[in-house]
């Protein structure tokens, strides 16, 4: 089981570049028929040969089938969740080239957005890889005045975020590949929020350099870690944290947008309890919006301890 236990920052970015670059232009030709029909190879190909990634995907879904009812049920099968997998990734490169416009989202928490954009304080948005995190660029164009930095590490998806990179059309959106944050970086990300700025970083995803600032969490019903990182940073700029969750349902994405604390404070006697509660709040959270959209949230790697341990 060693291929099954490695950390998800050390799985092999699947595919080339010039693959991607072939199914993009494939949808600039023919639309999204086009992209489908050299979709399906593609995503089949990946499913025979990425066997850890099958055992995760069947791993997550057998949890979501013990909390979905029967009438739910149907579809939550591994090929399906890769399959969703792949027509999110164009949607990815479709956003960062303006594409998928205002028009095209649905803002569902206008008065958490109305919120930030009158505000002017700064803060930090946790997402997830649930749904499509690079819509949170229209967050930008919603609120025009509003800037973003999004921490992102890039090395285990290196082609994948260069084609992001030469498609990116929006200014506003500033990424910072990270590998952890030390103190130089806190005192960067604390400058940006000074200045109103919005720090995106996503936390379901333990750090790359290890599981020490984790909190072992219940999700989806057996204990998961979970990366403090987000919360820790929070407390240190004592400045709002949001959640958000992008999640596409009828063929429209749905923004939510959900105000977590407005300042969160971690005792230094009681700093890990502090946390603790923090995580587990933000794993329930997560674990809803997975419930709405099951097939949506892509982590194809051992997520769980009990997996981990094997």
């Amino acid at each position: 089981m060693a291929e099954y236990s490695r950390h998800w920052a050390n799985v092999g970015e699947a595919g080339t570049l010039l693959g991607m670059k072939t199914l993009l232009r494939a949808y600039r030709l023919f639309g999204w028929a086009g992209f489908r029909i050299l979709l399906l190879p593609v995503m089949t190909y990946f499913y025979l040969t990425r066997r850890e990634a099958r055992l995760a995907s069947r791993s997550y879904l057998n949890r979501m089938m013990r909390l979905l009812p029967p009438e739910r049920q149907a579809g939550l099968a591994p090929f399906r969740h890769f399959w969703e997998f792949g027509e999110i990734l164009l949607d990815k490169l479709l956003v960062w080239m303006g594409h998928i416009r205002h028009q095209d989202v649905i803002f569902e928490t206008p008065a958490a957005f109305e919120e930030i954009d009158k505000s002017r304080s700064g803060g930090i948005i946790v997402v997830s890889h649930l749904g499509n995190t690079e819509v949170c660029s229209a967050l930008a164009h919603q609120l025009p005045d509003i800037r973003v930095t999004m921490l992102v590490y890039t090395r285990h998806a290196e082609k994948f975020n260069r084609l992001m990179q030469q498609a990116n059309s929006n200014t506003a959106i500033n990424l910072m590949q990270v590998t952890d944050i030390s103190p130089a970086t806190a005192l960067l990300l604390a400058e940006r929020v000074e200045a109103g700025e919005y720090i995106v970083i996503a936390g379901d995803r333990v750090p790359v350099n290890g599981g020490e600032r984790t909190s072992t969490v219940d999700f989806l019903g057996d204990k998961a870690q979970f990366p403090q990182g987000a919360f820790i940073l929070a407390s240190l700029l004592r400045c709002p944290v949001y959640l958000m969750f992008c999640l596409k349902e009828s063929g429209q994405y749905h923004l939510y947008l959900e105000k977590f604390t407005q300042q969160l404070s971690l005792p230094r006697k009681s700093r890990n309890e502090g946390l603790q509660l923090v995580v587990q709040a933000y794993a329930d959270r997560l674990a809803e919006y997975c419930r709405r959209v099951p097939l949506q949230w892509f982590n194809f790697f051992p997520f769980w301890l009990a997996e981990q341990d094997k």
